[in-house]
């Protein structure tokens, strides 16, 4: 049991900088992602929260076993998404029709906003069943289950305010950078 759990712990690792270097390959960026994938431990919180949640309610312990760790490696791909809908509208937003930053980013949370809670309630309500009702085999992926509804409701709702706030700022950042480094290569 140590040595799967040690397994899953590089597993989870591997996870991470596989889904990093995926976002900084399509967004060209190494960037871009770092914002995204800043999702990721909001999504673990949550998820630490759904399984603390489960365990208060039924009489039964849900432990930290086996199971329940792959759904922290599911919780990765499904926490990233909502993040990086926002990021790659913002972006095109930027370049397809000349926004500025704040303007971008704000048009993108406006229009990503439905298909993030579309994405949100399929997947509640479709995990909802497997951790509230008992039945053959519910055991085993209840936890599963309240650590991907636990993660993805708290990433989202975090995601919708600190994704757009951090993108601002590295924008900002970027910016200042650039016309820094301009600056002092203008001759003088």
């Amino acid at each position: 049991l140590k040595a799967t759990q040690s397994r899953l712990g590089y597993s989870l690792a591997l996870a991470v900088i596989i889904t990093y270097l995926l976002m900084a390959a399509l967004f060209e960026s190494w960037l871009y992602p770092f914002i995204v994938i800043l999702s990721v431990p909001l999504g673990a919180v949550g998820g630490i929260l759904g399984l603390w949640l489960l365990n208060q309610l039924q009489t039964e312990v849900q432990p930290l076993d086996t199971l329940t760790m792959i759904g922290f490696i599911i919780l990765i791909g499904t926490v990233v998404n909502n993040a990086n809908l926002i990021v790659h509208q913002a972006l095109n937003n930027m370049r397809e029709s000349g926004m500025e930053p704040k303007e971008a980013v704000l048009e993108s949370v406006r229009t990503r906003l439905w298909p993030i809670f579309m994405t949100l309630f399929t997947t509640v309500f479709g995990l909802a069943p497997l951790v509230l009702f008992p039945g053959a085999g519910s055991e085993l992926y209840r936890g599963i289950g309240s650590v991907l509804i636990g993660g993805l409701v708290v990433s989202t709702f975090f995601t919708l305010f600190l994704v757009p706030t951090l993108f601002r700022v590295a924008l900002a950042i970027k910016a200042g950078l650039a016309s820094l480094i301009w600056r002092s290569a203008q001759p003088a």
